[in-house]
């Protein structure tokens, strides 16, 4: 049975101010629902941009919604979108703890149908900010939020592109054979231990099965949980940052981004 998506909004906190040279970045606190868990997310804009624009979604690693999903909240909110961190496990709820995470995220990958119900929520609450284009909507994920998103895109998720970094590759095309609608982006280490070169090759064949629009780029030297500076330097745990795939990953966000929402710069070759 398809788990249903309940809606309501709450505005919980205080807007929080800042003051960057190009504008004033709000944030805020939201809390909405799922069926009968309250979720809680945190969407980030500037206020100086008047009118609508495009919004982002932000599916945080298998920690939770923590405050290094909250920071790439706000760099998108710097580069123009209205961007939300949504809660995929409940309650806000987050951990330091690797087992505990491991728990969390196991749950979540157990039941699609809940996970499908608990993106869906949170992707009507930004649909329906006064600040974004409801047809504009993109999708990022850390880790086990890359695999996240990258299921909602095979699902036929109606969103304009998704993009994983170092995500798990374990999303599957559905067998109702669904209109993939997302164009997609993955950004992958070339050392990764947690998702080597079969998984990478069984999973663009899957892609390729959806008729999916899809670019994957690979950077090497780099394992898995490379754009964050909280997870060390040691690339032989397993997991470690890499500031130069961090930097070559977002700017190729930025030029996707570019691409699905403007236009800019394929339609110089007539794409």
């Amino acid at each position: 049975m398809k788990a249903k998506a309940i809606i309501t909004v709450f505005c919980i906190m205080t807007i929080n101010l800042s003051y960057p040279a190009y504008g004033v970045i709000v944030s805020k606190d939201i809390e909405y629902r799922t069926d009968d868990i309250t979720m809680k997310g945190y969407l980030v804009y500037n206020d100086v941009i008047k009118g609508r624009r495009p919004g982002v979604i932000i599916v945080h690693e298998w920690w939770g919604l923590n405050e290094y999903a909250r920071k790439r909240t706000r760099m998108l909110a710097e580069l123009g979108y209205t961007a939300f961190a949504i809660d995929m496990y409940g309650g806000g709820k987050n951990t330091e703890h690797p087992e505990k995470a491991a728990e969390f995220a196991g749950k979540v990958r157990k039941n699609m149908a809940a996970a499908r119900a608990r993106f869906n929520s949170a992707l009507n609450v930004l649909k329906k900010e006064e600040t974004v284009l409801p047809a504009k909507i993109a999708a990022i994920g850390y880790c086990f939020g890359g695999g996240i998103v990258l299921q909602m895109a095979l699902d036929g998720a109606p969103l304009s592109g998704v993009v994983s970094f170092h995500g798990s590759l374990g999303a599957t095309y559905p067998e109702d054979k669904p209109e993939v609608r997302s164009k997609i982006l993955i950004c992958h280490g070339a050392d990764d231990p947690h998702v080597n070169a079969s998984q990478v090759q069984q999973f663009q064949q899957e892609l390729d099965k959806a008729g999916a629009n899809w670019q994957m780029n690979i950077y090497g030297d780099a394992v898995h949980s490379f754009t964050n500076p909280e997870t060390g330097d040691d690339p032989s745990q397993g997991s470690a940052y890499n500031k130069q795939a961090d930097i070559r990953s977002w700017e190729a966000m930025k030029l996707f981004f570019e691409e699905i929402f403007y236009k800019i710069p394929l339609k110089e070759y007539g794409i």
